[in-house]
């Protein structure tokens, strides 16, 4: 019955070798697939030959330059650098960072020996006293313990590689966030200075409308216009005047957005207006050079920071794995024994011991296989997670060039329509003068510049904002912003 229930040493020690042996084998872990696994093309297909996709290895690390220098708008600059020092996101991606490094450097801990000092006084009686019997007895220590953990299996180094890597994600996110948080100050600020823009517009507009006003009730004075076309201008005067005020309200708007971003107080904060260098005051809109190539998505942190999260989950598996093999422990420790406490320290009461411990689970409720199965679907999870970051930056790298190249067509004949609607209105406020046509046609004619000259505004917005997009998309500048960067004026 006994060598039925209870296994003897001699059945442990062919268990144990095997074991041994298994865990010296290395298992290989498959290498993370380029791009996620994702079918990668030739090209982007909104761009043309020069910006081609090649293999390259993550450049998270590559300096992405100080991009927004190339708007060439000195406010812009002083919110990048005020949002850089003061945003609350990248604080909290920074603790995030210092946190995984702490973890690291704790794995890297366990693989040095253990060192510690204890001391201690206990009463026993029974067998394991000095007496050997029931007798009561003092026992006083005091001394010097080390422990050393063999990584035979690598459970230790692949747990300090996941650790090392899940700081490598977080420095990655940080940089990610970043980069999100200076395109999202650029994007917000270069849509306030449109809004300004188009308040600008709407305040000449008004200007216009009330000397159309003040003509036309000279006119009704002098008997030469009804009461109707009086309305018909005191209407358009107070419309004006509404857009004005819906203006203001979305750039008190903006304002307060971009207090949230620099980590300042939307209760006074403001922002300076300043005039651009660009046709009009506006910033200089940048031109994204041909020869910029597809490599630069490399760079991009969610990517590198999605393949960083894969290998880290790859280490873990590696993990679960070594927790079958069994666990090897060196311990020491020298001191005094003494069963009178003045005597504790006396040469005569030194002791030491050294050994080894060898543990190896056999029966734990299927606790590791739960565990290692848990680890491969976080790593399947992390793939999936690494595929979709690289599908991702595809669309918005297409997205964004789309919106460039559709947006410069848009600009150009939508600047022909200003130039159209401009020319009618002033034919038709000369003729209007003379009385050769209606008020009505006068006002159309108006209507029909303010509504076009804002919408070369919006376009232009949309460009800032597509190219800002392309930048955020591409993981930041290129080259040595701003002097390898091409400025297109308006």
């Amino acid at each position: 019955m006994k060598s039925i229930f209870m296994p003897s040493w001699s059945r442990l020690v062919p268990l144990a070798a095997a074991l041994v042996l298994a865990g010296c084998m290395s298992s290989p872990v498959a290498p993370a697939p380029e791009h996620g696994g994702v079918a990668v093309p030739a090209t982007f297909s909104e761009a043309d030959g020069a910006r081609s996709w090649t293999t390259a290895p993550p450049a998270e690390a590559q300096p992405r330059g100080e991009w927004w220098l190339g708007f060439q708008d000195p406010v812009l600059n002083g919110l990048v650098e005020r949002a850089g020092r003061g945003n609350t996101t990248v604080q909290e991606a920074a603790a995030r960072l210092a946190e995984a490094r702490a973890l690291l450097r704790s794995a890297d801990a366990n693989r040095a020996p253990q060192v510690g000092v204890s001391t201690g006084v206990s009463r026993q009686a029974g067998a394991n006293t000095a007496t050997g019997g029931p007798v009561p007895a003092t026992l006083a220590t005091a001394g010097l313990n080390v422990s050393y953990e063999l990584d035979l299996f690598g459970r230790l180094s692949q747990a300090s590689d996941a650790a090392r890597l899940d700081a490598q994600a977080r420095d990655a996110l940080l940089q990610s966030t970043r980069l999100m948080v200076q395109a999202d100050v650029a994007q917000t600020y270069l849509q306030w200075r449109s809004v300004q823009a188009e308040r600008t517009l709407l305040e000449e507009s008004m200007a216009a409308y009330r000397d159309t006003l003040r003509l036309t009730q000279r006119r009704y004075q002098a008997g030469d216009v009804a009461e109707l076309d009086v309305a018909r201008v005191q209407t358009e005067v107070a419309a004006t005047e509404s857009e004005a005020l819906a203006l203001e309200r979305q750039q008190v708007l903006l304002n307060n957005a971009l207090a949230v971003l620099v980590g300042d107080v939307a209760s006074g904060f403001t922002v300076a207006p300043a005039a651009g260098t660009g046709t009009a005051g506006e910033a200089v809109l940048p031109v994204i050079p041909a020869g910029v190539p597809g490599t630069v998505l490399a760079r991009r942190p969610d990517v590198s920071a999605a393949q960083a999260s894969v290998l880290a989950a790859q280490a873990r598996v590696g993990v679960a794995q070594a927790a079958w093999f069994p666990a090897v422990t060196l311990t020491g420790n020298g001191g005094y024994a003494s069963p009178e406490l003045g005597d504790l320290f006396k040469w005569s009461a030194r002791s030491w011991g050294i050994g080894a411990l060898l543990s190896l689970p056999i029966f734990d409720g299927g606790q590791r296989a739960a565990q290692e199965e848990g680890a491969r679907a976080r790593l399947e999870g992390a793939l999936a997670a690494h595929r979709g970051q690289v599908l991702t930056a595809f669309r918005e790298v297409e997205d964004q060039l789309g919106a460039l190249r559709l947006l410069a067509g848009q600009a150009e004949a939508q600047s022909r329509a200003v130039q159209a609607a401009a020319r009618a209105t002033q034919l038709s406020d000369s003729r209007y003068r003379n009385g050769l046509v209606s008020q009505l046609e006068l006002l159309d004619a108006r209507r029909s510049e303010l509504r076009n000259r804002r919408q070369a505004l919006q376009v232009r917005t949309a460009q800032y904002t597509a190219t800002v997009g392309l930048i955020r998309a591409l993981g930041g500048g290129w080259g040595d912003a701003p002097a390898q960067v091409a400025a297109a004026r308006p």
